[in-house]
Order: structure tokens, then sequence, then C-alpha cells
């Protein structure tokens, strides 16, 4: 390697005035190179600047296009978060103003509907470009349960364990989780607390395209399946029901409101308006009650409620919403606990019988690449339905009637049944994320403590 000091002994060495006069000759010519090709470029400048000024680039206002851009050349906005997260979670320039400036916008659910609600979020996902990648398939879930201490005994721990459950779930999906034991809006209690909770978690989630609604009595059963969500794509609410149920039998259990995916969007602002003003914050409320059970003879109480609302919108005004909501009927987005809880172990076994003739599906693995190993397991799955009758796992098991916190179960069947079952479905779901962890429950009827998974499990062995 040559030294700087050894260059300029080189460069001061005294040449002949003849050599002198070439190198002189020389750089002049280099200069005029340089200077006809700067000519050049500032030509070509020219050109592209009078091209772009009469082909502009065409602008966009869609969530989509926002999404399609390319953020983090925009270095100033758009740092990686220094967490991995592929998202700053630190940027929020107080430069550009937001929707949240606005003294006029209330996450209350009695207030007026939001307005241009589709430009409010575009915008604000303009000036926070690393959440707009991937903002198609962002999802929140929201929870809750009551504001007081459960009457049941073991009503408080049976909800820890099914907020466990989503938490998990969330998890392995990458999805954020909102929950509230409080009231929003202390007129809105029972079932239809949702709303209110919903509607303030579209508010402070613009950077999600989906708002997922699961009730405290509902959880997770089959850890792998995500949602297809763009299967829904053509649609903003998307809930468990039957047409023939809503439109022929005019029930008031056509579909079920416990678990429902609603779109961030104006369409789902504008439905939640209309939706809660059939409620306890309506001075028609008791009318409200009326005309739902005049409509549904299956109905057996007397005041309006959030299921009977949605489905009554539905039945009415089937031009207005019909097209936009999506009735899933094919498969458990959720499922009745009771046709569900006592296939547990024969889907349990299949599942096993499954993983004996898979080595990919048993192979260990971190809990963070679980969607991968659930992508895998769907062609082994394509023979075992959906639904009743299925043996593969169902998607949310619901345990409509039980009441885990009152413990004012339904008549029909005995409360021990509901704990029983419920004690069943948590450790069945559960045994698919503690095997990631290299445990699993011994029977599912035994919370604690759990056993060891041998390595190669469930293989015959020898381990």
């Amino acid at each position: 390697m040559v030294s700087s000091e050894s260059m300029s002994q080189y460069h001061n060495t005294s040449p002949m005035a003849k050599q002198h006069s070439a190198r002189n000759k020389a750089y002049w010519c280099i200069t005029d190179g340089f200077l006809f090709l700067g000519g050049a470029l500032l030509a070509l400048l020219m050109v592209f600047s009078f091209w772009s000024f009469f082909s502009p680039t065409p602008s966009t206002s869609s969530i989509d296009a926002i999404a399609a851009d390319e953020p983090y050349t925009k270095t100033t906005y758009c740092e990686r978060d220094p967490k991995g997260q592929g998202v700053n979670l630190r940027h929020d320039p107080l430069e550009f103003k937001t929707f949240y400036d606005d003294p006029e916008l209330s996450y209350t659910i009695d207030s007026k509907v939001v307005q241009n609600w589709d430009d409010k979020r575009r915008q604000w996902l303009k000036h926070h470009p690393s959440f707009a990648s991937g903002v198609k398939d962002r999802v929140v879930l929201v929870t809750g349960s009551q504001p007081t201490p459960c009457k049941n005994p073991i009503g408080d721990h049976l909800l820890l364990r099914f907020f466990k459950n989503k938490v998990d779930y969330c998890r392995i999906h990458g999805y954020d989780i909102f929950y509230t034991n409080a009231l929003l809006d202390k007129r809105m209690n029972s079932y239809w607390a949702k709303l209110p909770a919903v509607k303030a978690a579209m508010v402070a989630h613009p950077e999600a395209e989906w708002i997922w609604w699961v009730d405290s009595d509902a959880l997770f059963t089959d850890m792998e399946f995500k949602l297809p969500l763009e299967r829904y794509k053509d649609h903003n609410l998307v809930v468990h029901g039957w047409p023939h149920l809503i439109y022929e039998s005019k029930s008031w259990t056509s579909l079920n409101a416990g678990v429902f995916l609603i779109r961030n969007c104006q369409w789902s602002m504008d439905l939640i308006h209309t939706w809660a003003n059939m409620g306890p914050i309506s001075p028609d409320y008791q009318k409200w009650g009326s005309m739902q059970r005049s409509l549904f003879k299956d109905k057996l109480f007397p005041e309006s409620d959030d299921q009977s609302a949605l489905i009554y919108l539905l039945y009415t005004e089937k031009e207005k919403y019909y097209d936009k909501i999506f009735l899933v009927g094919e498969y458990y987005f959720e499922g009745y606990w009771v046709e569900i809880v006592p296939n547990y172990h024969n889907v349990s076994e299949r599942y096993l019988e499954m993983e004996r003739g898979a080595a990919e599906l048993r192979r260990r693995h971190a809990e963070k690449v679980s969607e991968r190993y659930g992508d895998e397991r769907e062609k082994y799955l394509r023979e075992a339905g959906n639904g009743r009758g299925s043996w593969r796992r169902p998607f949310i098991t619901h345990f409509t009637g039980c009441q885990p916190c009152s413990g004012d179960h339904n008549q029909m069947y005995a409360g021990e049944t509901c704990w029983s079952g419920m004690v069943k479905a948590l450790n069945f779901a559960d045994n698919q994320i503690m095997r990631k962890f290299g445990f699993v429950h011994p029977d599912l009827l035994t919370t604690s403590p759990l056993t060891p998974v041998p390595f190669d499990y469930p293989d015959e062995g020898p381990w």
C-alpha cells in the first residue's frame, strides 16, 4: 500500500520542462471534457424537468395506495423502530395536525357520528408511513368483562384463563389486544358494552384495518388457524350466521353477535352509530325491544339487545347492509360449545395420528414461527371438513348461556357441565401453546401440573 507521504514525495519531484508542458495540455483537455459533459447533463436535467412538469405522478387517496408506497426511503419520518418491530413507535410529528387535534372528534358512543373517517385514517397513515406497510392485514382484538368481582366463586379464575387464551392467540399471530373491565358508557351495560369499546378502539388504532370483538366467554380452540382476511376483502362486517334463518325463519339466533370482525372505515362508523342507537342510549329503547320481539317470534325477553338489533337492521334494510356483511357458516367462526366439547378427545387423537405420519409437523420449533407449521398442516386437513361432524379443531368455542361470572347459566344444562366444559376447552387450547414450550396437560380435566413432552413426540419412539 502506498502511503500518502510517499505519494506527496512523488508529486513534488521536479519534472523536465517538456513533461510539465504536456501535463498542462492534458489538464486543459480534461477540463474541456468535463465542461462538455456538464453541459450535456444540464440539458438532460432540463428535459427531465419539463417532462415531469407535463407528466406528473398520479395522486392517490386510498389507504391501499399509501400501503403500496416505499416509506422507508423517507428516513426523516421513518426510521425503523429500535426494537426491530418494523414500525416506528416513537414517530408522531407535531408539525402535522391529525384528527386527534380536532376537539370536536369524540371517542364516545353517544356523540355524533365521526365524519370522513376514511380520509382521517388515510392522512394519519401518510404522516406515519412505517405503519402503512401491512395495514390491510392489521388486526386489533377487543374483549372485556364486568367491572366488579364475579359472583360465581370460580368466575374470576375462569375469565382470567379465557383472557390468557386470547393473549396466547394474539401473540402467535402478531395481533394487538385491548381488554377493558370498565364500562365506557354506564348506560351501555351487559351485551351493549361492546359497542362503545369497539368504537373507541377504531379511533385509538387508525393503523389497524380490522377490529375484532370476542366475548369474554369465547375462546380460541384452534391456535394455528388464522383469519382468512382476503376472503373478506369486499365486506366490512364478518359475523357467524345464516341468511335463511334471517330472511325465512326470522330468528333472533340467526347470527351470533358475540364474535364479529369489523373493518375500521366510515361504513362501520355509521353502522355502529345506528346500531348503538337501538340500545339503552336511545330514548326509543323500549320501542326497539317491542319491534324486535314482534318480528322475531322466538325472542324470549322484551328488551332490545345487540344481537336482535343487528339482525333487525339486516332484515329491514337488506339493500343497505347485506352486501357488506359476510355471514360465516362454513366453519366455526364461533361455535356452540354443547356440540363441540364432547369431540375434543377424538379431534386430539386425529391430530396425533396426523403427526405420527408427518415428521415435519412433529418438529420442535420456536413459538414465533408457529404460523409456518399451521400452513404446513393445512394440506393434511383437506379431508377433515369444517363445522359439525368435522375432525378439524374448531376455531372458536363459545360458551353461550353459561355465564361464568354470574353463574346464572341457562337451565337447559347443569352448571357443572358448563364449568367442566370450560376447563376441557381451555386445556385443549393450552396444549397447543404449551407444546411449544415442551409440556402438555396429561388430560383435559387436569390444569396443573403439566407433563414434559419427549423428543419427536408423538412418534412411537424409541425416544
